[in-house]
């Protein structure tokens, strides 16, 4: 269903250190809010099979505050919290970590996000976590870099929740009469290089993979080739065009490609 990976974890015990990565289909913005926010936290951190965060609060920004609770799979309840030390919006967080099974020690957990494009799913994220500060715990180290992989596949699988396979589709943009490009006034020539910035700012976002016009005998038109994960987005992507909002006699025909075979 995705090309992107599924998270990997690596305890470092030479340097009490855990490495983890994990490829996510959302951008940098949307993970960090997940990471963070009360509502999506609570919503997908945790499992029956394991632990459940059943409690949130976070004030982000250096010296600001947080703190999880919830229960382990056998009721026993747990606390988490610590202080944020550096927040750079959708690329870097950084805070303490405290947890009531390794008191007292104190650790640090690094969140860097970095955006990715993947040619089959569009813009994401590869989240790399690193958790620092186990020293000689070397049992402690091992277990946390198990529970990283499981809750870093947790995220990416809400944020994955939606996001189906990528589809294409064929688009034809007909002009309001056959002779339109060899007649068409200085108003309707703005009109379509004001189009055409429309459609490079979405080729430019991955939604379209190439686009222009067409010199059909008949009479010339354009076209596009779309790449959606939502089938609703194309409605959209096409009734938002400049010429479409011109209400100038231009229509959209699009069609759906059941197969795609490209590079």
């Amino acid at each position: 269903m995705t090309a992107f990976k599924e998270p990997q974890s690596v305890a470092d015990i030479e340097r009490g250190m855990v490495l983890a990565t994990v490829e996510i289909a959302a951008p940098p913005e949307r993970v960090l809010e997940a990471l963070v926010r009360a509502e999506d936290v609570l919503r997908w951190w945790g499992a029956d099979k394991a632990h459940r965060t059943t409690e949130w609060e976070a004030d982000v920004r250096p010296g600001g505050k947080w703190r999880a609770a919830g229960n382990m799979k056998d009721g026993r309840a747990y606390i988490v919290e610590g202080e944020f030390t550096e927040v750079v919006p959708a690329q870097k967080l950084v805070f303490t970590w405290r947890s009531d099974w390794d008191a007292p020690n104190q650790t640090r957990v690094t969140y860097l996000l970095e955006p990715l494009s993947l040619e089959s799913q569009g813009q994401g994220t590869r989240l790399t976590l690193r958790h620092e500060g186990f020293a000689d715990r070397t049992a402690m180290c091992r277990n946390h870099s198990t529970g990283w992989e499981r809750i870093l596949g947790w995220l990416q699988g809400d944020l994955q929740c939606g996001v189906g396979p990528v589809k294409y589709f064929f688009f034809k943009l007909l002009p309001p009469r056959p002779t339109f490009m060899r007649d068409m006034t200085a108003d309707e020539l703005i009109l379509m290089q004001v189009h055409g910035v429309y459609w490079a700012g979405k080729l430019a976002e991955g939604k379209i993979v190439a686009f222009g016009p067409v010199a059909d005998p008949a009479g010339p038109w354009g076209m596009g080739l779309l790449r959606v994960t939502d089938p609703a987005e194309v409605e959209g992507l096409t009734s938002n065009d400049p010429v479409m909002l011109a209400d100038k006699g231009f229509r959209y025909e699009t069609f759906s490609m059941p197969r795609a075979v490209h590079v």
